[in-house]
């Protein structure tokens, strides 16, 4: 009996050491609220991927990790080209990497996660990517349902030795479901809301934002670098999320073009001239939306002097661009004019 029992405790005590010395998954909502910088080395097949077609044709790809902590997860991931305008253009696409699989059980717990990139291998690709990457911590300090960020330092590695070995500042951006979770809400794809259906506070937020940085690059509707999320408990109508914010003027990439509306409409030719896109509002609305922004001011021209990987000309040019939102707004008359009397009608 004695022997029967000691078995047994071996048996528990060998599970229980096994159990500890297995490494969970990482946590996917800290993953992004962590602003340590992760290293990440990248390896697959670059040709292959830039001449893949279609969205999600996976093709298999290593990825090695170094955590701020000196931890170091290596593992084998599936990755995929995204969009369709770059991946003609530029050396690597915009990468979708999807960490669900059985070769990858510490990162599975991150899902699909979207890797914005540059657009070519310089500095000055990189700068544009690190703007990028401003504008949605700049968000994060206006509005909590909103997608995070995540930065990285990227060394890309080909398999065929066809592209040449580079590394380079890169970011993740949160997968909408855990958004959309973290924030008592759920996603809804495909679904289709009038601008002014949605709710009217974040909606009004949401187009003061976009006209800060200049961005003509998106539309409820059709759900257009917009993501509709919807309250769990209640019975509300959808809030408006923006992401993908590269053909902006605050980032002011040398691809981007304004919309071709704005430019019949308006006459805008180059995407660093405003366009206020959203409808219109009263003085008293645009004013309360305008306090929050007022409030965060000092946080936003802070987040950006203290990116140290930015350049100080880049830095200076993106506050003196945020600083040109901020005249238009203090001035009521221009106020009037832009958000009310020449708002869009439709």
């Amino acid at each position: 009996m004695k022997k029967i029992k000691c078995f047994w405790l071996f048996v528990l005590l060998g599970a229980n050491f096994i159990a500890r010395g297995q490494k969970s998954p990482i946590d996917s909502i800290r993953f992004f609220k962590d602003e340590g910088l992760i290293d990440i080395t990248l390896t697959t097949d670059i040709k292959q991927l830039q001449s893949s077609k279609g969205d999600e044709t996976y093709q298999e790809a290593s990825v090695n990790c170094r955590f701020p902590d000196s931890s170091v997860i290596d593992e084998k991931i599936r990755i995929a080209a995204r969009g369709h305008y770059r991946r003609e253009f530029c050396t690597i696409p915009p990468l979708l990497l999807n960490f669900h699989n059985p070769t990858s059980p510490r990162l599975s717990s991150l899902g699909k996660l979207k890797l914005v990139i540059g657009c070519g291998s310089n500095t000055d690709d990189e700068q544009l990517v690190l703007k990028e990457y401003l504008i949605y911590k700049m968000y994060n300090l206006l509005e909590e349902k909103s997608f995070r960020a995540r930065l990285v330092r990227v060394s890309y590695k080909d398999t065929r030795n066809k592209i040449r070995a580079f590394s380079q500042y890169a970011f993740f951006i949160e997968d909408d479901d855990d958004m959309a979770m973290r924030n008592g809400c759920e996603k809804r794809d495909k679904v289709s809301f009038l601008t002014e259906s949605t709710d009217r506070d974040m909606m009004t937020k949401v187009a003061l934002f976009q006209y800060m940085i200049s961005n003509g690059d998106w539309s409820v509707p059709v759900n257009h670098n917009i993501k509709l999320i919807f309250h769990k408990k209640e019975q509300t109508v959808p809030l408006a999320v923006p992401y993908d914010f590269d053909h902006s003027g605050f980032v002011n990439a040398d691809y981007a073009l304004p919309p071709e509306l704005f430019t019949e409409r308006f006459g805008v030719e180059k995407v660093t001239e405003r366009v206020y896109w959203g409808y219109p509002r009263t003085m008293d609305e645009l004013q309360a939306a305008f306090k929050l922004f007022n409030d965060k001011r000092s946080a936003i021209t802070s987040l950006i002097n203290n990116c140290q990987p930015l350049t100080a000309r880049t830095k200076k040019n993106a506050v003196d661009f945020i600083n040109q939102f901020y005249s238009i707004i203090g001035d009521k008359r221009k106020v009037q004019d832009i958000f009310i009397d020449n708002a869009r009608k439709n």
